[in-house]
């Protein structure tokens, strides 16, 4: 029996940081805003009682639900501070993301044989692309989100769950496919839906959740090489026939050309992370509303005014470990299928992370994809939370056999 010391202190050191935050946040706003504290205590409250549900009832790996709490916590304490109201809807959207992680948790675990229904993922995905074209709204110059009634939800963040899915029903029954050449052109097909969308950041985030489990489950390398050719085939076509692609590209090359048109957002971004240093202006002390969707996009240029590049540092960190629990779960799983789940769940996250944080700091060209769990929205935070109710699952498996000791018990 292998025995594991797991920690009892980080959260302790979540409750430490959500009262320091929402803490500072309560004195900064004049006149004091009670309704502050109030939000910070109901959600340590929330998180600490599915802590505690996930330490008692050993539904696995205890550390997933703790990082996605702290990073859930900051984007709801940089959301308060840009606007309550964003602040308390976050809560909300995080409060239906707790009830949805552990009810995929539950769900994963009793169907049985999730590999024998690849046909059905292929329908659920393009039915939903098909939606989205019929019903779509256009925001920033992509057909990405459908509206109903005051509610809205983006599409894409619902197929890229199915994507793994489909992807992993693959390398498990690769006969179902008839060969491979077909598999590759649904890939595509997914990748071209999402062209056709103008979502270019959600649509090389597919491609590189697909061509990575491809290099590493798939012997032969041709057709791996080949699908380099093609993709930059797609970002040619993309360049000269949208323009927001053409804009974002010629922002990221030059931005202090056009400083004060397109090139505004990503100068702004550049000069709030200066502004803040290595330590940061202080929370509420900083000027993050010069930045045009600050509360989605550039969040993080938020956090490094406010916090400072530490601070920045400290949120790349924490997505590193997630990553890495990610990485152990997938290596220590037996089989296939679910293996290169919690591999699509892993790569999903960590590409996702790297686009957005890469495209505000101006390493890479800007895309629409959002910071996971930090950045405003109800659509990526509740998928987010069932993919990593999933992983949650899935880490059940890898741990059997070992024994869980709390330091400090018995």
């Amino acid at each position: 029996m292998v025995k594991r010391m797991i920690l009892g202190r980080p959260i302790n050191i979540l409750i430490f940081i959500n009262i320091l935050f929402f803490g500072l946040l309560y004195l900064h706003v004049e006149p004091y805003d009670i309704s502050i504290p109030i939000a910070g205590a109901a959600l340590t409250i929330l998180m600490v009682i599915a802590n505690l549900i996930i330490v008692k009832r050993k539904m696995g790996d205890q550390y997933i639900f703790l990082i996605l709490s702290v990073l859930s916590s900051l984007g709801v304490i940089m959301l308060y501070r840009l606007n309550p109201y964003y602040g308390f809807r976050q809560i909300t959207w995080y409060g239906v993301g707790v009830l949805l992680y552990f009810l995929a948790y539950l769900i994963f675990n009793w169907i049985k044989r999730w590999e024998d229904y690849g046909y059905f993922y292929i329908a659920g995905g393009i039915l939903l692309f098909i939606l989205t074209f019929t019903l779509g709204t256009a925001v920033k110059g992509a057909t990405n989100w459908i509206r109903i009634g005051n509610f809205t939800f983006q599409p894409a963040e619902i197929i890229k769950l199915i994507y793994i899915f489909f992807i992993a029903s693959y390398f498990k029954y690769p006969e179902k496919f008839k060969n491979e050449y077909v598999f590759v052109g649904l890939i595509y097909l997914h990748i071209i839906f999402l062209a056709l969308q103008r979502d270019m950041g959600m649509a090389m985030l597919f491609y590189g959740i697909f061509i990575s489990i491809y290099y590493v489950y798939h012997k032969e390398k041709k057709l791996f090489y080949l699908n380099f050719l093609f993709v930059i085939l797609i970002l040619i076509v993309s360049y000269f026939t949208m323009t927001h692609v053409q804009v974002r590209f010629e922002a990221w090359l030059n931005p202090w050309k056009d400083i004060a048109g397109r090139g505004y957002q990503i100068t702004q971004s550049l000069f709030a992370i200066g502004t803040g240093g290595f330590f940061g202006v202080g929370l509420g002390l900083g000027s993050p509303d010069f930045i045009p969707e600050v509360h989605t996009d550039f969040i993080f240029s938020a956090i490094c005014e406010e916090l400072g590049i530490f601070g920045g540092m400290a949120v790349v960190l924490l997505y590193f470990i997630l990553n890495y629990r990610g990485f152990k779960i997938s290596l220590t799983i037996q089989e296939p299928f679910k293996r290169i789940v919690a591999l699509g769940i892993t790569l999903t996250y960590s590409y996702q992370t790297f686009i957005i944080i890469g495209g505000v700091i101006k390493l890479i060209p800007l895309t629409g994809i959002t910071l996971p769990f930090i950045s405003y929205g109800g659509s990526a935070m509740t998928t987010g939370f069932i993919a990593f109710g999933i992983l949650q699952a899935l880490s059940k498996k890898s741990l059997e056999g070992e024994e869980i000791v709390e330091v400090g018990g018995e």
